[in-house]
């Protein structure tokens, strides 16, 4: 009897929690933020855990072609949370042979962008945190992404060494964040010089992405999650042929200076 009381008591509550949800969500920012953000990242682990089974079948294994199936699935995310990519320049990451593509790194929605304009043959460099998150962890793996120690300079520097010999013997294009963490500001923090010293290594041309700001509809701090639209520009490549180490740090302000002075507009803010 008591257990009888106890099941329809938990079936109430579970009834008026539904009901006041919506009532909830409105009334409270941090619910409602709470709640979108733990979708997303539910949404990501059950998504991450159907497709890796695809990928094994389709492509054995690890393989830089997996992102293709990878693409396809993250590219239906945006529906669930209204958002609106516009994109231009696409036509830059036409270059023959390989490239490093650099963009800005926003939030943890920086996945949905990515996947809006990853271009074929391409691989992520991460931190190597993300090899432990799970199914998530195991299909970043499968889609090839080279994961970096960040805490270990020797390390990364011997890992972007190997990436540039990959890039040039399999003809891939290779993506980094050059921030190193994620900004959600609505300003770009300096860049590391690793993903330059890459492209002058290996000779190969850099191109920059933008996205625009999140701020207008995403904002840990304030609580805000809604929908919006991200503006998304991919800029012509910026070439490194002859350039050696010393053109090094020229390179990266005058790529940290056009990616600036995009983001700036493509957001609608003063430079």
């Amino acid at each position: 009897m008591e257990l009888g009381w106890l099941l329809w008591g938990a079936a109430v509550l579970l009834l008026l929690l539904l009901l006041l949800l919506p009532v909830l969500m409105e009334l409270s920012p941090a619910v409602n933020f709470a709640l979108r953000i733990s979708f997303y990242c539910l949404l990501c682990v059950v998504s991450s855990a159907l497709t890796a089974p695809v990928c094994l079948l389709v492509n054995g294994g690890r393989t830089v072609k997996n992102m293709r199936i990878i693409k396809t699935v993250v590219k239906t995310f945006k529906y669930f949370f209204g958002l609106r990519f516009e994109v231009k320049g696409l036509e830059n990451f036409k270059v023959e042979g390989p490239a490093i593509i650099v963009s800005n790194h926003q939030s943890i929605l920086d996945m949905m962008g990515l996947m809006e304009v990853l271009p074929d043959d391409c691989v992520q460099v991460g931190k190597k945190e993300l090899m432990y998150t799970g199914s998530v962890g195991l299909i970043i793996y499968l889609g090839g992404v080279i994961f970096i120690n960040r805490k270990s300079t020797t390390s990364a520097k011997m890992v972007m060494a190997e990436v540039a010999k990959t890039m040039t013997t399999e003809n891939v294009k290779v993506w980094v964040y050059p921030e190193g963490t994620r900004n959600c500001t609505g300003d770009l923090l300096p860049f590391k010089k690793g993903a330059f010293h890459l492209a002058v290594q290996a000779q190969v041309p850099v191109i920059p992405v933008v996205y625009s700001s999140f701020t207008t509809f995403y904002n840990p701090k304030k609580n805000l999650f809604t929908s919006g639209k991200i503006k998304v520009e991919v800029l012509p490549p910026i070439e490194t042929k002859g350039l050696t180490s010393d053109d090094v740090s020229d390179l990266t302000d005058r790529c940290f200076r056009t990616m600036r002075e995009t983001l700036f507009r493509l957001s609608g803010c003063p430079s």
